[in-house]
């Protein structure tokens, strides 16, 4: 049984090793909003909420999420009896509209705390007695937008040569079909590329929709979320086109939209990321659906410039069987000068992030020295449910 008596919300200020851009915007310095969930019993976990500074990937932000915790999510755990970590995602979805990522970090942190009461690894509490469960896990790269396709390939060749799994090559109209094409030529037809448009191509633009065709000449392992995420049939009708499989990334939001693509034929592959699509309890409904469907649909986890510490919660996921595809788990080094947990995340040169299987929860220590250093505002949030700003 879980019964939280506080809840701190902390935001720190990481900066990433260079910036990151996507077709909706570019980052430099990551606003990550932390939570610290701790027990009657005094145990506590660390759980990361991945929502950004900007309303660009999706509505939530950082700012309404921190919101969203302390007014409406909290008072309905603090003090209150929870039979299980399983119960949670209901608890809070309850008369309770959107606010997935606020959801999904108190959630999965009720998830890693259950863990560590049962004295269990994430990956083993959340997988239950499901068979294929890996102690690695093979990780991908995702490259931001570039200036040229020269500096692209310079990337992409970088990232062949470390292991890397799997290359995902940001593109947005305009820096697309040619950027792909040289990577391609460059790295050689065995290795496994993909293009992630975030959204920002529409089937009404004549030049859109001839650029997406001409990406089949690529040999990609998919195509992720070309159009709108509330774009459905339109994806469907573009999958109709193409040999290259579509993947969905901002489109799923919940099992109901991943039955959806399904009955639609929207997609091939779907990207599940825990904090887009609720916290955990969706993320296994997604995952068992896929690997039921026939032909089985693989998934595989995304990532949000997530810390160590919401790296713990992806790595964890993405040891499930039908995980089947490289996710994007980049290590530690990859976009931090300094990772907030010890040791930080790795990856071997055959392309695999370890998965904890021995220490019970998170399997890494957080550095909470180095984040109270990096901390721009806390706020205690306590049974019975009365918030208190300390910093």
């Amino acid at each position: 049984m879980l019964r939280l008596d506080k809840i701190v919300l902390r935001e720190i200020s990481l900066p990433l090793k260079e910036p990151f851009r996507i077709s909706s915007g570019v980052e430099t310095v990551r606003r990550i909003l932390l939570l610290e969930l701790h027990d009657r019993d005094g145990a506590h976990v660390w759980a990361e909420c991945v929502a950004g500074a900007l309303p660009n990937y999706t509505f939530e932000t950082i700012d309404t999420a921190w919101l969203a915790i302390r007014e409406w999510l909290a008072p309905r755990l603090l003090g209150q009896a929870v039979d299980g970590a399983a119960e949670v995602h209901a608890r809070l979805a309850t008369n309770i509209r959107g606010h997935a990522m606020a959801k999904a970090a108190l959630e999965m942190g009720c998830w890693a705390l259950e863990a560590v009461q049962r004295g269990r690894p994430l990956s083993r509490h959340l997988g239950g007695a499901r068979h294929g469960l890996r102690d690695a896990v093979p990780t991908g790269i995702s490259l931001g937008l570039q200036a040229t396709p020269a500096a692209l390939v310079e990337r992409a060749e970088a990232a062949v040569a470390a292991g890397y799994q799997k290359v995902k090559l940001k593109i947005e109209p305009g820096r697309d079909v040619a950027f792909v094409q040289a990577v391609r030529a460059a790295v050689g037809p065995a290795i496994e590329l993909m293009a992630d448009a975030n959204a920002a191509y529409t089937l009404e633009d004549a030049a859109h929709h001839a650029a997406l065709r001409a990406l089949d000449a690529y040999n990609l392992l998919m195509l992720e979320q070309p159009l709108g995420a509330d774009e459905l049939l339109g994806l469907a009708t573009l999958q109709a086109e193409l040999t290259t499989a579509l993947c969905l990334d901002e489109s799923i939001t919940d099992r109901g939209r991943a039955k959806a693509m399904l009955a639609l034929q929207s997609g091939r592959i779907i990207n599940i990321k825990p904090g887009r699509v609720g916290g955990f309890t969706e993320s296994l409904a997604i995952h068992d659906l896929c690997a039921a469907a026939r032909p089985a649909v693989p998934v595989w986890c995304g990532g949000m410039l997530e810390s160590g510490i919401g790296r713990a919660y992806n790595v964890a996921l993405a040891s499930l069987p039908n995980f089947s595809l490289p996710g994007d788990l980049s290590p530690s080094a990859r976009y931090w000068a300094r990772d907030v947990v010890t040791p930080e995340w790795t990856m071997n040169a055959e392309g695999l992030v370890p998965v904890p299987t021995t220490v019970p929860g998170l399997g890494v220590e957080v550095d909470t020295d180095f984040i109270d250093a990096i901390t721009t505002r806390m706020e205690v949030v306590s049974n019975p449910a009365v918030a208190v700003a300390v910093a």
